[in-house]
């Protein structure tokens, strides 16, 4: 009796669950304008030609114009970014160039594949703890300029230390066998599930649902055959390959044969380039100056796990973050769950005992690509505008992240 009485009363503390994550208070963090570039091939696509602080400036000016909001009274910016090591450089110089003033401050962030979520955390958390009232989170990369095809050099020291020391310089292929050996997701469900990924993202394209989540960029595009260089404006996304079957998955050869023979470059996420960008505040702050309120973030978090599987760690990040608010995962609606490989998105839905149909309803990474810093943040902006059509509630986004990690944000949509 005295065990079931505590389990109450905590019950009680946490609140009732979905009804307290679908409350409305003042002090509330909400989103006012999410919008986010094409998503292009690396080396082939419409952006590879494009400078990252050209990307970001463009991707600024169009939230200005969007949101309306007088740049004025933006007060920082969190810039999500994995490979460019001047990421703060150029997106303090983009945001002035933008039409941000020079009181707008900036920062860079990175943690890998989350650095896009990270970056609404940090703005978020700033305004939650009363340091700013309005945030700009932005999540950026350009893979085909900054690649990094090595991987970092560790010292002998620190890779002798312990195991889980030295499998951080795994190469991400590798752990995606791993994922695939220890837990038995055969070849033949992750082309199933990339079949359902591309199958998924040519539906919205074609239907035009990318449409409003989309903003075009004006570039200058190189024919890498002539040399010639091109006035370019870049409206989609180019990495979905229509028609893709499992029948045609199925024939693509193992990129990683050293490790194992289930990914290979058809069933795993495409080097991508991109940028995604959201607007944060109070509840207050939106009513008070009349900024639309798209959805409510409700927070995030991160949990950390052996880097040799690294791929799994939304199947601890979910339940971690749910468990904070109360929640199960029949009471989400959507899931954006980052197709890093298929391996991974498999393993996790299986594990967590996901409805498939909930996953990544217009694709996933697999079909649309991964620009690794800016994922966090363009999965916000593909999920809200997929909650906005389906008239849903509770979103969830979540990514496995290089070493060892896991992150997942908790969303309201309010537009029904």
């Amino acid at each position: 009796m005295a065990s079931e009485r505590l389990s109450s009363i905590l019950s009680h503390l946490k609140g009732s669950g979905v009804g307290t994550v679908t409350s409305k208070n003042a002090d509330d963090i909400v989103l006012t304008c999410a919008l986010r570039t094409p998503l292009t091939k690396a080396f082939k696509g419409g952006l590879k030609d494009t400078e990252v602080d050209i990307l970001m400036m463009q991707t600024f000016r169009h939230l200005l114009s969007k949101s309306k909001i007088d740049p004025n009274l933006v007060e920082d910016i969190c810039c999500g970014n994995v490979n460019d090591p001047r990421a703060s450089y150029k997106c303090r110089a983009a945001s002035l160039a933008a039409g941000f003033p020079n009181t707008t401050s900036v920062s860079a962030t990175n943690r890998f594949c989350s650095s896009g979520l990270l970056a609404i955390q940090n703005i978020a958390n700033q305004i939650s703890c009363g340091s700013i009232d309005i945030g700009v989170a932005m999540g950026i990369e350009q893979m085909s300029i900054n690649v990094d095809k090595q991987g970092p050099s560790f010292s002998p020291e620190v890779m002798s230390a312990n195991q889980d020391a030295a499998d951080c310089s795994m190469i991400m292929g590798q752990t995606s066998e791993n994922v695939g050996n220890d837990f038995n997701v055969t070849r033949e469900k992750q082309d199933k599930w990339a079949e359902i990924s591309y199958q998924r993202a040519e539906a919205a394209q074609k239907a035009g649902w990318f449409d409003e989540e989309t903003v075009p960029i004006t570039t200058v595009w190189k024919d890498p055959k002539t040399g010639e260089e091109k006035k370019v404006t870049v409206t989609k996304d180019d990495g979905i390959r229509y028609g893709t079957t499992y029948e045609a998955l199925s024939k693509i050869r193992p990129a990683f044969t050293q490790w194992g023979n289930k990914s290979t470059g058809g069933n795993s996420s495409q080097v991508t380039d991109g940028a995604a960008v959201c607007l944060l505040m109070k509840r207050s702050t939106a009513q008070k100056i009349g900024q639309p309120i798209l959805a409510k973030f409700c927070g995030a978090t991160v949990a950390g796990l052996a880097p040799r599987i690294m791929g799994i760690g939304p199947s601890i990040a979910v339940p971690k973050l749910l468990n904070k608010f109360n929640l199960t995962v029949d009471d989400i609606d959507i899931f954006e769950l980052n197709e890093a490989f298929a391996s991974m998105a498999v393993y996790c839905i299986e594990k967590l005992g996901l409805d498939p149909a909930k996953v990544n309803p217009r694709g996933g990474a697999i079909a649309l690509g991964h620009p690794l810093g800016a994922t966090g943040c363009r999965q916000v902006v593909t999920g809200l505008a997929e909650m906005r059509r389906q008239k849903k509630k509770i979103f969830v986004n979540t990514m496995c992240i290089g070493t060892g990690m896991g992150m997942a944000g908790l969303w309201v949509n309010e537009v029904l």
